[in-house]
C-alpha cells in the first residue's frame, strides 16, 4: 500500500523581515527631499500585527505607504498582508493611519481554498486546521497540481507551502 504525501497551506509573516522593511522605509523617508520636513514615525506592533503611521498630510501619508510597500517588495514579502485602515486625523493636524497585516488563514478564506481543492476533481484530501490547511494524497503529481492551482488562484492573501511530506 502506497504512502500518503501531505503538505500544508499557510499565511505566515516573517516578522523580522517586516521590522527591518519598516525600519529601511522610515531611514528613506528621513533622507528623502520632499518628506523631510513631514516628521513621519511609523512603528511595528509584532503583538498586535499592526504597523502605525503618524504623518503630516495626505500627501506624506501616500508617499510613506509606498515607499513602505516597496521595502516590503524587495524583502521578498507580500504586500497582500498589508491591510490599510482609512486615515484618521490626529493632533495638530496630522494625520494617522494603522496598516494591518493579516496572518493566518481565516475560516473562510480556507473553505473558499478546500472547495477550490475538491472542484479539481483530484485523489487528495483537504482538512482545515486551525489557520493552516493539511492537504494528504497517495500521488505526489496530485500534490503538485494542487499546489500549482493554488499559486494560480487569484487570492487576496498570500500563501506558503510546508511539511511537505
Amino acid at each position: 500500500m502506497a504512502k500518503n504525501s501531505s503538505f500544508d497551506i499557510v499565511s505566515e509573516i516573517d516578522f523580522q523581515e517586516v521590522d527591518n522593511a519598516v525600519n529601511q522605509a522610515v531611514k528613506e523617508i528621513r533622507q528623502r527631499y520632499d518628506l523631510k520636513d513631514s516628521h513621519t514615525e511609523i512603528e511595528l506592533n509584532k503583538k498586535d500585527k499592526l504597523i502605525n503611521l503618524n504623518t503630516k498630510d495626505d500627501y506624506s501619508c501616500k508617499q510613506s505607504i509606498d515607499i513602505l510597500q516597496t521595502k516590503f517588495i524587495k524583502r521578498g514579502l507580500s504586500i497582500k498582508v498589508m491591510k490599510p485602515e482609512e486615515p484618521e486625523p490626529a493632533a495638530s493636524g496630522r494625520l494617522k493611519q494603522k496598516i494591518s497585516l493579516q496572518s493566518g488563514i481565516s475560516k473562510d478564506n480556507a473553505k473558499k481554498i478546500t472547495r477550490m481543492i475538491k472542484d479539481m476533481s483530484l485523489k487528495v484530501n483537504a482538512q482545515i486546521m486551525d489557520e493552516r490547511i493539511r492537504v494528504q494524497g497517495a500521488k505526489k503529481d496530485d500534490l503538485q497540481l494542487v499546489i500549482q492551482a493554488v499559486k494560480e488562484a487569484d487570492l487576496d492573501f498570500p500563501v506558503q507551502f510546508v511539511n511537505y511530506q
